[in-house]
């Protein structure tokens, strides 16, 4: 095996999955051997690493939601640390500026955790930002559903997305408090879930949940602003049934983007063209229920939550169309995240 790293799964735990697992990853294939698991905390679905790669941190997607810190330098991870209560059903988070920083969907609200030197979590956070709002879907937009927190590519601004509100916001984070910069509104009742930017920096393709679609934004850093341009279908006909997108991936070279679809479980490809995508085709996900993707190495890899497996493909370099090349079983599974 060709040592390809790292990668680390997250899962519901709720739902019969085994916590934050690892795994090792053979660079020629892109295999994935499972090496270890813990269940410390409750629906671990979403993990990010630390810089150095030691420490990886979990949201635990409760009610009491909290985010948790892990050593991850051996096969099986290990607690460092108590959890930090973050806010009402954390989906994800992010390490930006000696910070993790959590999206709180239940809570409509953005936590900022800060880092002691060692990699463990403070006590306590140092800011929180609670978004406001709401939408024109009755059932899913009543108040704001913070869903995405990251940083830009710029290391300047904070971006959280609002599926409940139909806005991306950005904010600054500063000695440990966020406050927002600005709003940017989507189309009312697209509700979008997490976005990710073009490798140039200065664009972002926001992935909206309620209306199957990805909008096209151009970004400036200069002055942290996101003006949507473009808003084109994951799917080339409209849907027979369930369509709720869920994760989006650019390719490092800026050429390909790709999005997971759950109900119709696709990976739908676009090629960039210019400040528009371009729908290339979809193919089956591998499995059921595809939460989240993740790429890495020239290979996709899909985290199907109801069929309970991690899929991997591999990736053509001319048309970025992904080929399964296999997958390994993890009950639940909610996320990868490489290291």
């Amino acid at each position: 095996m060709a040592d390809g790293g790292r990668a680390f799964i997250g899962s519901f735990t709720a739902a019969g999955g085994p916590g934050v697992v690892t795994a090792a990853v053979d660079a020629a294939s892109g295999a994935l051997t499972v090496l270890g698991s813990l269940n410390g905390v409750p629906d671990p679905s979403y993990l990010a690493l630390s810089a150095d790669g030691d420490t990886l941190y979990s949201v635990s997607e409760t009610t009491e939601g909290t985010v948790a810190a892990y050593r991850v330098t051996g096969a099986v991870p290990e607690p460092a640390g108590r959890p930090v209560p973050v806010g009402d059903g954390p989906t994800h988070l992010s390490v930006v500026a000696g910070h993790v920083l959590t999206a709180n969907y239940g809570s409509g609200s953005v936590t900022a955790v800060p880092l002691r030197p060692d990699g463990t979590l403070g006590a306590a956070p140092s800011g929180v930002l609670r978004h406001s709002g709401s939408g024109p879907h009755t059932l899913r937009q009543q108040g704001p559903h913070a869903h995405q927190v990251q940083g830009d590519p710029s290391g300047r601004w904070v971006v959280s997305v609002d599926l409940g509100t139909d806005s991306v916001r950005v904010c600054t984070l500063k000695e440990g408090g966020l406050a927002l910069h600005r709003e940017a509104a989507l189309r009312p009742g697209s509700g979008p879930r997490h976005l990710a930017f073009h490798p140039d920096g200065s664009h972002v393709y926001v992935l909206n949940e309620l209306t199957p679609t990805v909008t096209v934004c151009r970004w400036d850093a200069s002055d942290g602003s996101l003006k949507p341009l473009t808003e084109t279908p994951v799917l080339p006909g409209g849907p027979a049934g369930d369509a709720y997108p869920s994760g989006i991936v650019a390719s490092s070279d800026g050429g390909f983007v790709w999005t997971a679809t759950r109900g119709q479980d696709v990976l739908s490809v676009f090629a960039v063209e210019g400040e528009e995508l371009r729908l290339t085709g979809t193919v089956p996900c591998g499995g059921h229920w595809p939460r989240a993707i993740a790429a890495s190495g020239g290979f996709l890899y899909v985290a199907n939550e109801r069929s309970g497996d991690v899929t991997w493909f591999a990736v053509d370099a001319g048309t970025g169309l992904p080929r399964r090349a296999g997958s390994i079983a993890v009950p639940a599974a909610s996320c990868v995240v490489f290291g």
